[in-house]
């Protein structure tokens, strides 16, 4: 190349087509880079779609403090990311696209039509017209000898060169979706630090259920109940009853303190709630009037409403004298403890804890340990609830690495 030849824009390679690959994508395309993104699956963004299945909740528009105390312990690493790109910023991203979005009931934000897909559409062809190439079917096998990236795809397996590398590849959780953790020994023999990915927002096994629960309760909702973990407040809603334990929002709200009861102690013991809008005095006040003939299961019925599934719940878990016994009874119903012994498998978590440590990034997401690396979305570790807060740490770290990408190409200028 000749002094008079002008050098020819960046190149960054992503690897990782969900939303924080596709962010990554964007900022770095929109200014002027060169950017091809690889993803091992036929398409991209399928978890992205999945998570619009029943209604894509894109963000919360919950209050900044609050919204960033989602995080756990990671809410002052998440919190610089959102201060470059909140839920706020996200709305008007999305608005932008041509799409309308509207705050629901519970402070969730929703695109106006409640589907992915539309929304995925507008963005790809966005990133396509900014110059994105995107190569599909398309594995990364970590690096070779001379520092390049391995891929593999359906012609064999080659190596490319860019001048950096954004990595976006998930957590741990549906790995027939793309997000299958293979990047943890490739980083972990770099000298990356890790820590172990965990399911969040997931179900639990607990004891054995009886046969009978099993075969006519099993899948069925429990509604209007709250659940608490030891002494921290009781939350309300609802969680289905499973084979061997309970799954469902309400599970998932205190996943993260049920998990880490359970890695401390072996077990976890929630308290349920059935009768969350009647004080304690009221319930065994009801179970005190005279029943006559009717066995204890149709008292419940006639005086509380308390069938079906809330019923055989009671019964499973309450020994024959405690149903016998109005008070005993009515202190069980107040406060029915439900013991539960392991999450359910990571792949059938709908996200991941543990990941990249942010000690072993820099200011930029860059890799302490391999310089021109960035990470970003759910292989960082963090994790937060579902309601909107996973996607929306998921754009905003893959700006944040697009950015820090940027930064690096400059400083090779120098």
């Amino acid at each position: 190349m000749t002094a008079s030849t002008p050098r020819p824009p960046y190149s960054v390679a992503v690897i990782g087509g969900g939303p924080a690959g596709l962010m990554a994508a964007e900022v770095l395309a929109q200014a002027g880079v060169q950017v091809d993104l690889y993803d091992a699956m036929p398409s991209v963004g399928r978890k992205f779609l999945l998570a619009g299945v029943g209604g894509m909740n894109i963000t919360h528009s919950e209050a900044k403090p609050a919204f960033v105390n989602r995080y756990r312990e990671r809410r002052e690493d998440v919190g610089r990311l959102l201060d470059g790109f909140d839920a706020g910023a996200l709305r008007q991203w999305i608005h932008d696209l041509g799409i309308d979005t509207f705050v629901g009931s519970s402070g969730r934000v929703f695109p106006k039509d409640m589907k992915a897909a539309p929304l995925l559409r507008a963005w790809l062809k966005r990133l396509r017209d900014s110059g994105v190439q995107i190569h599909t079917r398309q594995r990364w096998l970590g690096w070779n000898g001379q520092g390049g990236l391995r891929l593999h795809g359906p012609a064999g397996e080659h190596s490319i060169e860019p001048d950096a590398t954004v990595l976006a590849l998930g957590g741990g959780s549906w790995a027939r979706l793309g997000s299958d953790a293979a990047w943890v020994p490739l980083l972990a023999q770099r000298g990356v630090t890790l820590a172990p990915l965990q399911a969040a927002n997931c179900g639990f096994d607990g004891a054995s259920w009886s046969a009978l629960l099993q075969e006519k309760f099993a899948g069925a909702p429990l509604k209007n109940i709250t659940l608490r973990l030891a002494q921290e407040p009781a939350r309300r809603g609802e969680f289905i009853l499973t084979r061997s334990g309970v799954e469902g929002s309400l599970v998932y709200a205190l996943s993260a303190e049920i998990r880490e009861q359970i890695n401390q102690s072996g077990r976890a013991t929630v308290w349920l709630d059935l009768q969350p809008d009647r004080p304690q005095d009221k319930v065994e006040a009801a179970l005190a009037k005279p029943r006559g003939s009717r066995s204890m299961a149709k008292h419940l019925h006639g005086q509380l409403g308390i069938d079906g599934v809330k019923a055989a719940l009671l019964r499973e878990l309450t020994s024959a004298e405690q149903f016998a016994d109005p008070p005993r009874l009515a202190a069980a119903i107040k406060a029915l403890p439900l013991t539960l012994l392991s999450p359910r498998p990571l792949d059938e978590a709908i996200s991941t804890a543990g990941g990249v440590a942010f000690e072993a990034l820099d200011a930029h997401l860059m890799l302490n340990a391999a310089p021109g690396v960035f990470c970003a979305g759910e292989m960082l570790d963090w994790e937060a609830p579902t309601g909107g807060y996973l996607l929306t740490a998921c754009f905003a770290s893959g700006r944040a690495a697009g950015l820090g990408a940027l930064h690096w190409l400059q400083s090779l200028r120098v």
